[in-house]
């Protein structure tokens, strides 16, 4: 009865729209002009930033789930880094790598040991300096109860050299009836002020688990002698040899996170700023070292692309900086991933990839049109619902698309890399006048060039639409972040907060109800009824019913 009056409440109700509504006629919420663009970067004096710890005591902590809620992962860093032109790279046998947990605070029932490393940026480059890191470690804890607290240290216990006691709740079971709290995704971070108001709105949503879709720390808006970041590092230096990182930036961020990442886990994927070039073709030195992710458990084998179970929810994180073609390795894993998953146990299923396929603003304009049309239709079979990217930093969601087609059976696809980062918000439409990109702009730091013109449509023809796409449903230049409630096995909410806005429970930059529709979309997927709920899914329901119920008699009277 409880959802049957959702059901028509939420047809009835013109506070938050569903996809079943659409596609909708595209909205454009232009930049104001009383914003600023851009903020510089935080120093690394900021308290936020600065190395507190003490020798080989546990800093930068974070966590990340593996593939299956009874496992997760707890990464730190010892030791001070180095950075100049003669670094000694540290002995990471020197400290150890240890994890005490269990179930109440201050009894830990359980210990566990893991591995540790380092990692050197290196440059033999006149005047440039080489980077050394931390000693990184990462323990994998087992054998955990799916949607339980778990308190745990984590350090050396021989020194001893024990962090103070943190906590973390695992993620529920793999279901159809269970979901994760809340899932915040943000994009193209940084450490800006920016990013520090992203951040501390994110906070306050208190999600179960974030998606990092990319572009994390900007360490490479920097040479390696540091100084102030750049928003355009190809603008300021023209003459650099190799694209230079500054990698301190890379423990202030881990720093900066820890508050979060020490108690929700994080699961990120790269994004071309952490690909960090060196001389011989040596890339993503930080990125393969600094995150643990389930790639083993996925039976992918590689930190660029993996997946992971939460709850309902399957998720799928695939590298747009590896290779993507169907003759590749990472084409074959999805292809046998995908065919694992079995829509009665996790019927929704999320894609992200730090790059977006459709995006209708200027900047990264068709940029990674290949992978679209190497990765596209087996999404698409497979009934993917929700892409989630970063990349363009704005904010856009589109209508349900496939091939440039509206669709009632796409994904939803969200970009969101608007968090903060130090290049300024995009403002510029590629249907703009004169804003129209050339198709010798906007080339991929990875893949090949696939620019095309459009072969039917309104666009037909043309590189570029005239006004804004018809796939795009609506678009802002702003920071923010994302958060996504699944509600049930059909409907979850999704709703995106604007950095500029008082942080109120009314305060929304964009909010809709996504609703999947297996029984049209996915004719060889069995169906999933949203009838068979838990307890815990029904209470959600009422709870949210009576919200939207006072909402809407209150917008009446007032």
């Amino acid at each position: 009865m409880i959802l049957i009056l959702f059901l028509l409440f939420i047809s009835s109700s013109s506070s938050i729209p569903t996809t079943l509504e659409g596609p909708f006629k595209p909205i454009t919420r232009r930049f104001d002009p009383a914003l600023r663009q851009g903020s510089d970067d935080l120093p690394m004096t900021d308290p936020r930033l600065a190395q507190r710890a003490k020798p080989n005591f546990p800093e930068q902590i974070s966590l990340a789930t593996s593939y299956s809620p009874t496992s997760m992962w707890i990464s730190w860093v010892t030791g001070k880094s180095q950075i100049g032109s003669d670094v000694r790279p540290l002995d990471p046998s020197e400290v150890g790598s240890e994890v005490w947990y269990g179930e109440e605070s201050g009894k830990y029932r359980f210990k566990r040991r893991g591995s540790s490393t380092v990692y050197s940026q290196l440059y033999p480059y006149e005047g440039l300096l080489n980077y050394t890191s931390g000693i990184i470690h990462h323990v994998r804890l087992q054998g955990l109860h799916p949607g339980r607290r778990y308190y745990y240290r984590c350090g050396d216990s021989s020194r001893p050299a024990m962090s103070k006691e943190h906590t973390f709740e695992t993620l529920p079971s793999t279901s159809a009836n269970d979901f994760p709290r809340r899932i915040a995704v943000i994009g193209d971070l940084g450490l800006t002020s920016n990013s520090s108001t992203t951040i501390d709105h994110l906070a306050q949503n208190d999600p179960s688990l974030i998606l990092m879709v990319g572009d994390m720390s900007y360490a490479n808006q920097y040479l390696t002698t540091g100084g102030k970041g750049v928003s355009c590092y190809s603008c300021s230096f023209p003459d650099a040899p190799i694209r230079e990182t500054y990698q301190p930036r890379w423990d202030g961020w881990g720093r900066f996170m820890e508050p979060l990442t020490s108690k929700i886990p994080m699961m990120v994927i790269e994004g071309n700023h952490e690909i960090e070039p060196q001389a011989g073709g040596i890339t993503f030195q930080s990125y393969l070292t600094r995150f643990a992710v389930p790639s083993q458990e996925c039976g992918s084998n590689s930190n660029f692309y993996y997946s992971f179970n939460a709850g309902g929810l399957h998720f799928i994180m695939l590298g747009a900086y590896v290779d993507y073609n169907q003759t590749g390795a990472q084409y074959d894993w999805l292809m046998k991933d995908l065919g694992k998953v079995d829509r009665q146990i996790t019927p929704w299923l999320v894609a992200s990839w730090h790059s977006p396929w459709y995006n209708s603003y200027s900047s990264h304009y068709q940029e990674f049109e290949c992978m679209r049309q190497e990765m596209e239709e087996l999404l698409y079979q497979h009934g993917v619902d929700i892409v989630f990217s970063g990349h363009v930093h704005a904010y856009e969601r589109m209508n349900r698309v496939y091939n440039y087609t509206l669709d009632p059976c796409g994904p939803v696809y969200i970009t969101v890399g608007d968090g903060g980062n130090i290049e300024k918000v995009d403002i510029d439409h590629a249907d703009d006048p004169g804003k129209c990109p050339s198709q010798n702009d906007n080339i991929p730091e990875f893949g090949s060039v696939c620019h095309l013109n459009f072969s039917s449509g309104p666009a037909k023809g043309k590189f570029c639409w005239e006004k804004q796409p018809e796939w795009s449903a609506f678009r802002e230049s702003s920071f923010g972040h994302g958060i996504l409630e699944v509600i049930n096995s059909t409907y979850a909410l999704w709703t995106w907060h604007r950095n500029q806005d008082s942080y109120k429970e009314n305060s929304k930059g964009d909010q809709i109800y996504i609703v999947r529709q297996p029984e049209l979309c996915s004719p060889k997927i069995q169906k999933v009824t949203s009838l068979n709920r838990s307890p815990r899914s029904e209470a959600m329901i009422c709870f949210l019913l009576i919200g939207l119920i006072f909402s809407f008699f209150f917008q009446q009277l007032f």
